[in-house]
């Protein structure tokens, strides 16, 4: 199993911190790193939010090992055209480490607060699926053509491709049971799930991702699985209820919260709990389910001993 950290880069981080991220990141060992991607915090609006696209043009620059990409990008954000151009370029700049995430998109406050339209969900999903359309064919060879309800092409061939070949890895991000994963059978090379941590939970999710790749005769072990997921790691049961201390300044709907109960809500809420140990277990029982990359949110991101806990003493437990 590979694991990868993930930041919430508009929770306030600053583009030292950043940088410092990913230096360790790449320097402890991790196999990949991820870049949230929102305009605006989703805690405190105050806080600084670091742009996702600039955050991963520096991590192709500035990084020489890891895989990397945005968990992920709602198709609402941008027009799938220029999408594909920036990830093609910053593919070639990265020599071929970029993993493409998509999504619908979900938080509807921060479209209306920059003024992006919000369809209801049938309408997200319609778009999602043409601007897949429309990125793979750019980043393909020849002139593209594509003649949708949202999104039409008319010949055009953006140079430079990307590196990787047939194509750049498409990750599609959901929890959902239908439509979206519907999506994932039919489009994507990895499938994140994000907060399924429970064995029994994902292997529902994943045998009813199964059964939509053989509706549509696509082979099932051609989709990576991946799950995402919040993570509070301590030597002991007191260190752990020390990070969810930290977690109540960081989360304001935790605030509220007798301090030791933090551990359990958080683990209720689909986050790996515990000790080393505790969360080497939790791993393996999703390896056995086929997973085969841990994406971990990084949720204090100055808490670079919590990244040299799991790296030190979880990532090596479970990389065979």
């Amino acid at each position: 199993m590979k694991l990868g950290v993930m930041i919430e880069g508009q929770e306030g981080v600053t583009w030292d911190l950043w940088r410092r991220l990913m230096a360790r990141v790449e320097g402890l060992g991790f196999e990949s790193l991820w870049r949230s991607d929102h305009f605006m915090s989703t805690e405190d609006s105050s806080r600084d939010a670091i742009e996702s696209w600039v955050a991963l043009t520096l991590t192709a620059a500035e990084t020489t090992r890891l895989r990397f990409g945005p968990l992920v990008c709602p198709m609402t954000f941008r027009h799938p055209s220029l999408l594909a151009r920036m990830a093609a370029s910053v593919d070639v700049l990265s020599g071929g480490r970029l993993v493409l995430g998509l999504g619908a998109g979900w938080n509807e406050h921060e479209h209306h607060a920059f003024g992006i339209p919000f369809p209801p969900l049938p309408a997200r999903i319609e778009l999602l699926k043409e601007g897949i359309e429309v990125i793979r064919r750019l980043l393909g060879d020849g002139p593209a053509h594509f003649n949708g309800r949202h999104y039409q092409l008319n010949g055009s061939n953006p140079c430079p491709k990307p590196v990787q070949k047939p194509r750049i890895p498409l990750l599609i991000g959901t929890t959902g049971a239908g439509r979206m994963l519907r999506v994932v059978a039919r489009y994507a090379d990895e499938w994140d799930a994000p907060g399924i941590t429970s064995p029994g939970a994902y292997r529902a999710r994943s045998e009813r991702l199964d059964s939509y790749c053989r509706a549509i005769n696509r082979d099932p072990g051609d989709i990576r699985r991946c799950v995402s997921t919040a993570y509070l790691i301590g030597r002991d049961a007191a260190a752990v209820q020390r990070r969810g201390a930290m977690m109540q300044q960081l989360i304001p709907s935790l605030a509220s919260l007798d301090p030791v109960a933090v551990p359990e809500v958080l683990r209720r809420d689909g986050w790996m709990v515990g000790t080393p140990e505790q969360i080497v277990g939790q791993l393996r029982a999703l390896a056995d389910e086929g997973v085969d990359r841990v994406i971990f949110q990084h949720n204090d991101p100055a808490d670079f001993e919590a990244l040299e806990l799991m790296a030190n003493e979880v990532m090596p437990a479970v990389a065979s």
